[in-house]
């Protein structure tokens, strides 16, 4: 096959893997609020969600070190398997601890964005298959793709009440919605497989066992620096995850899964659209400011939606907050791998996702005692102060870091 052609192939593979999986993710992150609702109280709540966080944190950690000497391809596949397996154990299994557990060994993201180990091999991959003058832009598309997916894997996890309708007990429209979350990530199987070896690092090979990445110190120190702010960011989002504000919305206005559903899937529906716009903005403003203006009005959109008298204006705040908060995704993706030499975009995406997952990871335990013992709203409260103080601190340190098209 030709280049170019073999090329195009990728990119179509990469971006319908990205589809699949984020339809999963989206489906997985409010099923999984609902589930615990029913079963699990605030603390038992928050703790499974960070166990499925944590098991996602360090399958990342081992893709960032060993992925491109596995192989990417060999690596997706695996990770895939993982969480197949963990899905199917996580539905048979009732007490807490061993819901934990399963949900770690399937990375279970109660986050309901698909932020995994496979989300970096895929982007150190991306660019491999464009030039650098329309990565921002490809990376807007991938970033569309995976939210229309979190969006109707949001839509999908309506077949809770569907169920009821129909008859069935609230318990099986559960076990119903966690088997098409497994079917879906079934489905990714055949499309990572089919990837040619150029999605490989450098030269289309896996790295030899002897081999080792070489990163330049200029390019750890600005991974360390960049890691730091993603880190603070991230404890931010953990406090935000769609489990978990599945769970305040339930527990505070008292709505049923079929609403929340229908809420996450006009958020993802609007997640999708930002990132169009966010690369038509990177164009003319710079990533970094894109990054830090659009994600600074979201944060304090949400501390607001904390205090919200009923649930349409809650819904409304929320709404418009993720009209904004997802316009820094395919930037700061776009930004980490710009701004490191092609060999070491791995080890990038790598380490700034695995300090984001561990971050992620942390958060919910701490949201779910907030739940518990402060009130519903203390976890919006935290998490919007802490993105905020992200933001700010972002633009003061990077503000003058350009990548290659910006320079």
């Amino acid at each position: 096959m030709p280049l170019e052609g073999q090329r195009r192939g990728d990119l179509r593979r990469l971006l319908i893997s990205a589809f699949l999986r984020s339809t999963a993710t989206g489906l997985g992150g409010v099923l999984l609020g609902v589930h615990l609702a029913a079963v699990a109280p605030g603390e038992a709540a928050g703790a499974i969600v960070t166990a499925g966080l944590a098991g996602t944190a360090g399958a990342a950690l081992v893709t960032t070190f060993a992925g491109d000497r596995l192989g990417r391809r060999r690596m997706l596949t695996f990770l895939l398997l993982l969480g197949v397996a963990g899905a199917a154990v996580f539905l048979s299994v009732a007490s807490p601890v061993a819901m934990g557990i399963a949900a770690c060994l399937g990375m279970l993201n109660g986050m309901g964005r698909d932020r995994g180990a496979a989300l970096l091999l895929e982007q150190a991959a991306l660019p491999s298959t464009i030039p650098d003058t329309d990565r921002t832009r490809a990376f807007a598309w991938y970033n569309v793709l995976q939210d229309i997916g979190h969006a109707l894997g949001s839509l999908l996890a309506g077949i809770v009440s569907w169920a009821q309708h129909l008859g069935y007990t609230e318990a099986a429209g559960r076990q119903a919605g966690f088997g098409l979350y497994i079917a879906l990530l079934a489905a990714c199987l055949p499309v990572v497989t089919g990837l040619s070896r150029a999605v490989e690092r450098e030269g289309g090979r896996p790295l030899a066992r002897e081999e080792r990445p070489r990163t330049s110190a200029k390019t750890r120190r600005l991974v360390a620096k960049i890691s730091a702010l993603f880190l603070l960011d991230s404890l931010g989002g953990g406090f935000l995850t769609t489990a978990l504000l599945t769970y305040f919305f339930v527990e505070r206005f008292g709505v049923s899964a079929q609403t929340a559903a229908l809420l996450f899937t006009g958020a993802r529906l609007l997640n999708a659209v930002s990132h169009l716009g966010a690369a038509w903005l990177a164009k003319r403003i710079g990533l970094v400011n894109t990054m830090v203006w659009t994600h600074l009005p979201s944060s304090l959109l949400l501390a607001t939606a904390a205090y919200a008298p009923s649930f349409p204006v809650a819904a409304a705040l929320f709404l418009l907050r993720e009209g904004l908060v997802e316009m820094d995704v395919p930037t700061r993706q776009s930004y980490v791998v710009a701004v490191v030499e092609p060999h070491e975009r791995t080890f990038a995406s790598g380490v700034t996702q695995v300090v984001r997952l561990f971050a992620w990871a942390v958060a919910p335990a701490f949201a779910g005692w907030l739940l518990q013992h402060v009130s519903l709203g203390a976890p919006l409260l935290v998490g919007a102060g802490l993105k905020i103080v992200y933001d700010l601190a972002l633009w003061t340190a990077f503000r003058h870091v350009k990548p290659p098209e910006e320079r």
